[in-house]
């Protein structure tokens, strides 16, 4: 291609030198065609080739067609024009798409470290996940073993001991089930400024255009920020799984003069509305939010656009 692209320069050069040579155009006019025609054939080469590489051809060609355009008669104050502006020019330009490029493979390589920054993060919580489980039922389970064992032997032998292993054995059952709680309930948490850059993440990923107004989501409770955060991912699961051809969907959190904060998600597509039996999450969102007394209601519009809406008690002052 870049071979291609050279010749192509240089045949739409000597075509500029044919009409000089046959008098169809005077040297002012040839001496600016070749200036515009070298400044942007300059970019592909360097953008395309090895540095080295690239600075020759792109060194050579323009060379090669004032040499051509002096040899047809191009001569004086035009060819000293054009010879200076191609001086300038040229190099800039080769430099100029050059540092384009570099910039546009940064921006990759960029890209490309933010999702490996983002699997690493996901690995690394599955693996603290793994040790908080396995600190916490580990231990656990090898003493409800051990117990276990020696209850059986005891009741063999017809001892009331094994009623107290036993007892003990469930005691560490019920607390083992409290730290399960405890570890998985942390995990269940929803942070709001988290749910809303990962709705856009997900969303533009599924080629649909997603818009985000934070409004007033830095100075929310975070029993406040969790319950919409909530909202923010079930919203954003409902809008992947049942709107069809959706294009667009924009998130806002508002603080409304009845004394609340509303979380707006709207977006386009069919049959946007989950209906009971397929696998809808709004009951228990709606159940989520009557926990901080909230609300949730959704409605879809003569437009074809589908809202929901959730509402919490809170005070701007607050």
């Amino acid at each position: 291609m870049v071979a291609l692209y050279a010749a192509v320069t240089v045949a739409m050069a000597a075509l500029g030198c044919a009409l000089l040579a046959a008098g169809r155009i005077h040297e002012g006019s040839l001496a600016a065609y070749l200036v515009w025609l070298l400044m942007y054939y300059a970019g592909p080469p360097m953008l395309a080739l090895p540095r080295r590489a690239g600075a020759a051809l792109v060194a050579a060609v323009p060379v090669v067609a004032l040499g051509a355009a002096a040899a047809s008669g191009l001569s004086g104050e035009p060819l000293a024009l054009a010879i200076g502006a191609s001086l300038l020019m040229v190099p800039f330009m080769a430099m100029a798409i050059r540092v384009s490029g570099w910039s546009v493979r940064l921006i990759e390589e960029l890209a490309r470290a933010r999702a490996t920054q983002a699997r690493l993060a996901v690995a690394e919580e599955r693996l603290r996940f793994g040790r908080d489980l396995h600190d916490v039922l580990g231990r656990n389970l090898a003493v409800v073993a051990l117990k276990s064992e020696l209850a059986v032997e005891l009741a063999r032998r017809g001892r009331e001991e094994a009623v107290a292993q036993m007892e003990e054995v469930q005691r560490i059952a019920q607390e083992s089930q409290r730290e399960i709680r405890a570890v998985v309930r942390g995990y269940r948490t929803a942070d709001l400024h988290a749910e809303l850059a990962g709705a856009r993440s997900v969303l533009e990923a599924a080629g649909i255009d997603c818009r985000i107004e934070n409004g007033p989501a830095a100075r929310l409770p975070a029993q406040t920020q969790t319950a919409l955060g909530w909202v923010v991912r079930e919203g954003t699961t409902n809008v992947l799984r049942h709107a069809q051809g959706a294009s667009r969907c924009e998130v806002s959190v508002r603080a409304t003069v009845a004394g609340s904060v509303a979380l707006l998600m709207e977006n386009d597509g069919a049959d946007t509305d989950p209906r009971p039996g397929t696998g809808s999450g709004l009951p228990g969102l709606r159940e989520r939010l009557a926990e901080v007394d909230g609300t949730l209601a959704t409605e879809r519009h003569p437009d074809g656009t589908f809202r929901l809406t959730a509402r919490i008690p809170w005070e701007a002052g607050e």
